[in-house]
């Protein structure tokens, strides 16, 4: 039983070619969001979060062989917990990376949210934040700080629009809607709320980052984009057909080592 940690949209493709490949697959996730792998009866899912405690407890209790991880790039706390978890248990732990985006030179880069926040808020303009709900503090505190208006962009979740309220966001500047959004969809928020810096994750193609990028450039935006914090898995990589050959690979080799070869008998 391989165990993958979903939250990308490549989560659903990684699963049926591990499927396809004669695994079978527990797919965990934090929430229920739709996932479509085809009914194939290899496949597995669960839903919630898990700490470290209910990560290892599952490892044990259902016979994995692996960690996978493709959560999002910026899930730092289940980056971390996957790893731990592998050393503790004795299962490899591979990560699966999105490729990333060719942001040019326009494009201002920051090494957290705190530094994004500082940049973003020191040009004196509004301020239109496609990072999610999990870390607004900064840029609240930074905008306040300057006198500037900030506009979040978050998931249409009764958690996210909490998250929002609680920060000290208005209703008014919280636009809720699920992406990746168009570069035309991108130019409407922007020239709605007069916004002049644009903040994103370095999510990749699959998290909108280049249709931001030209949105921006188009209505003449500043761009401040979030570095992707670093990753101590065994293996990491951006192609779904090279991740999935590797964890293949690598479980057959594990398999093979643990095979006792009889020895053959001697003939009198």
């Amino acid at each position: 039983m391989i165990l993958l940690l979903g939250g990308t949209s490549e989560t659903a493709m990684i699963a049926t070619r591990l499927a396809a490949s004669g695994h079978r697959v527990l797919i965990s996730t934090a929430t229920d969001e739709p996932l479509d792998v085809g009914g194939d009866a290899r496949i597995e899912r669960r839903c919630g979060r898990l700490d470290e405690a209910g990560m290892v407890s599952l490892v044990k209790h259902r016979g994995v062989t692996a960690v996978v991880d493709a959560t999002h790039p910026y899930a730092a706390v289940v980056h971390g917990t996957a790893s731990r978890v592998a050393k503790q248990t004795g299962v490899p732990h591979f990560r699966f990376q999105r490729p990333d985006s060719v942001l040019g030179a326009s494009v201002v880069e920051a090494a957290d949210h705190a530094a994004a926040a500082r940049v973003a808020c020191s040009f004196g303009k509004p301020v239109l934040l496609t990072t999610g709900s999990n870390n607004l503090r900064p840029y609240v505190e930074a905008a306040r700080r300057v006198g500037v208006r900030l506009v979040a962009r978050v998931l249409p979740r009764p958690e996210s629009l909490l998250a929002c309220r609680e920060a000290g966001i208005a209703d008014a500047n919280v636009i809720a809607g699920k992406g990746p959004f168009t570069v035309e969809e991108t130019r409407d928020h922007i020239r709605r709320f007069a916004v002049g810096v644009l903040v994103s994750k370095e999510s990749g193609e699959a998290g909108g980052v280049p249709a931001k990028i030209e949105a921006a450039r188009l209505e003449r935006c500043k761009v401040v984009v979030v570095r992707r914090p670093g990753s101590s898995a065994r293996s990491g990589c951006s192609d779904v057909a090279e991740l999935v050959e590797t964890v293949v690979l690598e479980l057959r080799a594990a398999r093979g080592s643990k095979t006792v070869v009889p020895l053959t008998p001697r003939v009198p």
